[in-house]
C-alpha cells in the first residue's frame, strides 16, 4: 500500500493525536515497547525499523511524546492484518487502545475491505468493542509460526 502518496491522516481527541505520518514516529519507543512484549520479545531494532516502515502505522501522541503504535499490513483494497497495538504502560485503561483502534477503522484507505484479521492473548475485550470476533472456520486457516524468532524467551 503506498500510504506516502497521501496526506497523513489525523485524528485529534482531548489533546492527543492520532497520526499517520511516519515522521513522527519515535523508534525508540516502539522498540523498547515491542521488545518488552510477549509476541515481541527481543525484537532486534532494525527488525522495528523495516516492519515500521513496510505497514501503514498509526502512532497516537501526546504533544511531540509518542505514548502508543497499530501497525497495519495491508493491500488497501481486500485485506489488513493489525499487529503491534501498544499504548504506554501509564496510560492504559484509559480507553486509549479502543480509540486508537476506532481511528484505524476510520483511515480512508481502509474502507471497504473484507477481511480484517488480529490475532491477541489477552485483548480480546477491547478488539470485541471495535468489531472483532473469534474465527468462523478456525479450521480453514493455517500459519507457519516461528515463536522463538528473534531468540529471546517470551515473558
Amino acid at each position: 500500500m503506498d500510504a506516502g502518496s497521501a496526506p497523513p491522516f489525523e485524528v485529534e481527541r482531548d489533546g492527543l493525536l492520532v497520526s499517520t505520518d511516519p515522521a513522527r514516529l519515535d523508534l525508540s519507543a516502539v522498540h523498547g515497547w515491542l521488545s518488552r512484549s510477549y509476541w515481541a520479545a527481543g525484537i532486534p531494532r532494525e527488525t522495528v525499523a523495516r516492519s515500521l516502515a513496510g505497514s501503514l502505522c498509526f502512532g497516537l501522541y501526546e504533544g511531540r511524546r509518542q505514548i502508543g503504535l497499530a501497525r497495519v499490513i495491508t493491500d488497501g483494497a481486500t485485506f489488513a492484518y493489525i499487529c503491534d497495538v501498544v499504548v504506554d504502560d501509564a496510560r492504559r485503561r484509559g480507553g486509549l487502545g479502543t480509540w486508537l483502534m476506532e481511528c484505524v477503522h476510520r483511515h480512508p484507505s481502509l474502507q471497504g475491505l473484507r477481511r480484517w484479521l488480529l490475532v491477541t492473548r489477552d485483548a480480546h475485550g477491547l478488539y470485541r468493542r471495535v468489531g472483532y470476533t473469534p474465527l468462523t472456520r478456525p479450521e480453514g486457516w493455517m500459519e507457519r509460526h516461528r515463536a522463538n524468532a528473534y531468540g529471546a524467551p517470551p515473558p
